[in-house]
Parts: C-alpha cells; sequence; structure tokens
C-alpha cells in the first residue's frame, strides 16, 4: 500500500472514530446522530393537506368561513368526492356521485335532520324523521 493510501485511510479511521466519541458523549446534534423524528403531541394549522406520491391533494382538512371544521377527500384524479363539514348551527356530509354531483346528502341543524337522496334521471327523496 502506499504511502498516500495508508495517510488517507488512517485520517478516515480518525474522523470516525471522533464522531463516534461525539455521539457517545451526546455532543453531536440529535438531527445527525439520531435521524428518527419525535411525534408532536398537538398540531396547529388551519389548513393541513395530505397529498400523494406525485404532490397531488387528496384530502384537505380546513376551517369554513364561519369557523367550523371542514374535510374534503378527493379521488386519485383530484375531484372531490366526500364533504363532511360543522357549522355553529349544526353538520353535514355529503357524497358525490361519479360525475361530482351530490348523490347523498345528510344535514343535520336546528332546523331538523334531514338525508336526501338523488341520481341523475331520477327526483331526490328527501328522508326526515
Amino acid at each position: 500500500m502506499s504511502h498516500r493510501t495508508t495517510n488517507s485511510l488512517l485520517a478516515l479511521v480518525a474522523i470516525l472514530l471522533f464522531a463516534h466519541l461525539l455521539v457517545t458523549l451526546n455532543l453531536l446534534p440529535l438531527a445527525i446522530a439520531n435521524p428518527t423524528v419525535g411525534v408532536a403531541e398537538v398540531v396547529r394549522a388551519k389548513l393541513i393537506e395530505l397529498v400523494d406520491a406525485k404532490g397531488q391533494v387528496v384530502a384537505q382538512l380546513h376551517t369554513s368561513e364561519d369557523g367550523g371544521g371542514q374535510l374534503r377527500l378527493r379521488s386519485g384524479s383530484g375531484t372531490v368526492r366526500v364533504k363532511i363539514g360543522s357549522t355553529s348551527d349544526g353538520s353535514g356530509l355529503i357524497l358525490m356521485d361519479s360525475e361530482s354531483e351530490p348523490a347523498i346528502w345528510h344535514s343535520v341543524s336546528r332546523a331538523g335532520t334531514t338525508l336526501t337522496l338523488a341520481q341523475k334521471g331520477k327526483d331526490k327523496r328527501i328522508l326526515a324523521p
């Protein structure tokens, strides 16, 4: 082995030993020494988006204009398929058909509870207690 190669290997071994010493003495920053990420107890945001591997939004959790919570679930093509929301007066759930039209929507408010069923080409059915 050449003198230059030997010196390079000795320098590498010295660096690795020094790094090991820093980790052992807890002097190396945790982000480098421990690649695991901690879990936050609370996450606060006005909008949270879940994205697929391509970066396309598939779910959104956000606040509405009146301050209620809203959840939107999208298909793989990005079309909204499910809406869930709350208001100061109640809550609602909407399930969309293949053409993004409301097919089932359930609403609950001070005025009462209703379940509406719809299908293209047919009359809507509204069920109420």
